[in-house]
């Protein structure tokens, strides 16, 4: 285990490769340590025939070939909007939801990101740039994950809606795991219905507080290249990072290759930036624990990003396991990462994985949507992810009903109130005020994307809280409206 105290070259999110040695013993431990608890329990078990194992073996292939025809058709019918014509809708194209489906759904499973970045936080391209990339790698689903915001969730969701595109609002928390003396960093994935947060305030005062010690992190970072004679200055790495937003090490490291101090942002890193390096510092990140209960309160399903760059993910996977994590990155561009995928399956954890795209212009950087995702491992995740993501937007109409001021009708929705105007969530959800015979009619605009059993939630819903819904078609969409009167 001493080998495991050598230095994770990683920046914000991500490993580089020259520590491959380190993350080659770490997946031959883990892989042993799994191997020898599976033998253990195994003990006592009898041996079975030749032929009773190859019928064994041909019912498990024919079993699993009808779950994967059976998770491509659910994940399609997910990915895709539906739409409804105000004509007629051919039954060969009609889903079993009584929905139209686009003609280019059928045969044809969705491409999947569920980790990218923008300009919010250390992505080199804006939200709508980022869209614009995905639909012409052929990126039907994407989630935007950057650090420590969900500023760049509603640009995204306008060109997302453009290009047909589903998107899952989500983020990237930074964290931290161990005692004072050893602690490390860990980043945990927050994935949210087509609605955002259930309580995005809280979320959001968490998030900025995080962003926040980003600043203090970056000053502390460049008083520590200033003593090793690595001087670069702080406006230059806040123009790097762009208008407000906190500066993370990429942006430092930007600014030491513009200096001249090394040649590039690996060498940034490998000598200066890495975690526990001469120049590494600590922001304001929460806990480990702290940032899986976090995502869970506010409606979310919590992912462990990038284990491979942690130096204890036994213990790690152990302790967020406990703390409410659901899953963990296991696929990457290169395939699957065999031992942390053995990791998640003994602590009965969803599979999952995405691109990590910062858009930096790096040949050996994973496209979208190039990491292969099984149509299983997809459809688990989306099993997990719906009971969590129905009790959000419930949540949602819940606060929607209990709000009778248009003082906090506008604190919900995070933005002034000002009758006549829509005004967005962190989600694809808005607050509609009208004004009509003297008193101010509100209502609550969902998503389009709403699966049929959210819709069945909202409505239940809005019947036990005496309000009143409609459906509206727009552009073929079906839009729900559920109504709130505010009287002066």
């Amino acid at each position: 285990l001493p080998a495991l105290q050598g230095r994770p070259q990683r920046e914000e999110g991500r490993c580089n490769g020259s520590s491959s040695t380190r993350e080659e013993f770490m997946a031959s431990f883990i892989t042993h340590s799994l191997t020898h608890s599976r033998r253990s329990s195994r003990k006592g078990e009898g041996t079975m025939g030749k032929g009773s194992s190859k019928r064994q073996a041909k019912a498990r292939k024919k079993r699993s070939s009808k779950q994967v025809s059976a998770a491509e058709s659910y994940i399609s019918r997910w990915a895709f909007l539906p739409t409804r014509s105000v004509h007629s809708i051919s039954s060969s194209l009609s889903s079993e939801f009584g929905h139209a489906m686009p003609e280019q759904v059928l045969g044809n499973c969705p491409v999947f990101d569920f980790h990218t970045h923008s300009t919010c936080s250390d992505g080199m391209l804006s939200p709508v740039e980022l869209l614009e990339r995905a639909h012409s790698n052929g990126v039907q689903v994407l989630a935007l994950t950057d650090h420590d915001t969900m500023m760049g969730v509603p640009a995204a969701l306008e060109a997302a809606c453009r290009h047909g595109i589903r998107l899952i609002p989500g983020v990237e928390i930074s964290a931290k795991y161990g005692g004072r003396m050893s602690a490390g960093s860990v980043h945990i994935l927050g994935y949210y219905s087509c609605c955002g947060p259930s309580r995005s305030r809280e979320l959001e005062d968490c998030l900025a507080r995080i962003r926040e010690g980003r600043y203090h992190r970056a000053r502390t970072m460049l008083d520590k290249l200033r003593m090793l004679r690595k001087p670069i200055k702080w406006e230059r790495v806040l123009a790097i990072a762009g208008d407000d937003v906190a500066p993370g090490r990429v942006h430092v490291a930007r600014a030491l290759v513009e200096a001249g101090h090394v040649q590039s942002l690996q060498e940034a890193f490998s000598k200066y930036l890495y975690d526990g390096g001469p120049a590494y510092a600590t922001g304001y990140e929460l806990a480990a624990e702290e940032a899986v209960h976090l995502v869970c309160r506010t409606g979310g399903v919590s992912v462990l990003a990038h284990p491979w760059c942690l130096t204890d993910p036994l213990h790690v996977v152990k302790r967020l396991k406990a703390a409410g994590l659901h899953a963990m990155e296991v696929y990457r561009s290169d395939g699957k990462a065999t031992s942390y995928a053995d990791l998640a399956d003994a602590y009965q954890l969803v599979k999952l994985g995405g691109s990590d795209f910062h858009g930096r212009g790096d040949p050996n950087e994973t496209g979208l949507g190039k990491v292969p995702l099984p149509m299983l491992a997809v459809h688990e995740f989306l099993r997990v992810a719906e009971p969590i993501w129905c009790t959000a937007i419930r949540d949602i109409v819940q606060a929607f009903a209990k709000e009778t001021s248009e003082k906090r009708l506008g604190e919900i929705a995070d933005s002034k109130n000002c009758l006549g105007e829509s005004q967005s969530f962190r989600g694809d959800i808005s607050l509609v005020y009208l004004l009509e015979d003297g008193f101010s009619n509100t209502f609550l605009k969902l998503s389009p994307w709403l699966t049929e059993g959210e819709k069945v939630v909202v409505i239940d819903e809005v019947s036990q809280l005496n309000l009143s819904y409609k459906v509206v078609l727009e552009e073929e969409k079906e839009i729900l409206f559920v109504s709130h009167h505010v009287y002066p």
